[in-house]
């Protein structure tokens, strides 16, 4: 059952987060991104990639990857990096963002695919969609948006990763389909991941509160 309502759990705190937050603290959100994305990258690697590559044929695996990773790229173009982290305010704004909530609903849908193999990857998301739960819930906070169009927004973003892991769960999908959707899934958790952890530092300098929190993420992550 966490399996379906943690990624649940993950959007309601990072909304009760946005509440309480009246300033977003950039260092406080650029820790918690750092550390979200090394401990999603370091989950992906040590449980979802074995069990992909040890099913599929690996040439094909590693296309199915890079598709993922293009596919990220191309959400990015309408979501304007809201997966990881980057959402722009237009507090005079009023038309209803339909790009970056079919964007977003189409990631958080798709991540909920690998959940059903692997339980471990549930923690991946759980702490992957606080901090972007809190980012996107304080552009929704500061927008011009009616609380319909919010509360709507949320609801729907929050059923999307629990909905995938049903589908999952519950389709009748042969073994290799259902690892290559994986694979996909692993294509776009790269991205993402890789690209909060290189956003997240002030160009080349070494930061150590981001060193620290990258190398919690990884620990944790091998323990589970």
């Amino acid at each position: 059952m966490n399996k379906f309502l943690f990624p649940i759990y993950a959007v309601i705190l990072g909304v009760i987060i946005a509440k309480l937050s009246k300033d977003k603290k950039k260092w406080n959100t650029k820790l918690l991104l750092s550390f979200s994305g090394a401990f999603l990258l370091a989950l992906t690697l040590f449980e979802l990639l074995p069990e992909v590559y040890e099913h599929l044929d690996t040439k094909r695996t590693g296309l199915f990857i890079m598709g993922g990773i293009l596919l990220q790229i191309i959400l990015e173009l309408f979501s304007k990096g809201a997966e990881h982290g980057h959402v722009h305010i237009h507090k005079t704004e009023t038309a209803f963002p339909w790009l970056l909530f079919i964007s977003l609903c189409i990631h958080s849908f798709l991540e909920g695919f690998p959940i059903h193999q692997h339980n471990d990857m549930v923690y991946g998301v759980l702490i992957h969609k606080i901090p972007i739960a809190t980012i996107v819930s304080l552009f929704l906070f500061q927008s011009k948006f009616s609380k319909f169009q919010i509360i709507t927004f949320l609801l729907i973003f929050t059923t999307m990763t629990p909905l995938g892991t049903y589908i999952s769960n519950t389709a009748d999908l042969s073994m290799q389909l259902a690892h290559s959707i994986n694979a996909v899934v692993i294509g776009i958790f790269f991205h993402i991941s890789t690209t909060i952890l290189f956003e997240s530092g002030e160009g080349h300098k070494f930061n150590l509160s981001k060193f620290i929190s990258i190398i919690l993420g990884v620990g944790i992550a091998y323990f589970i």
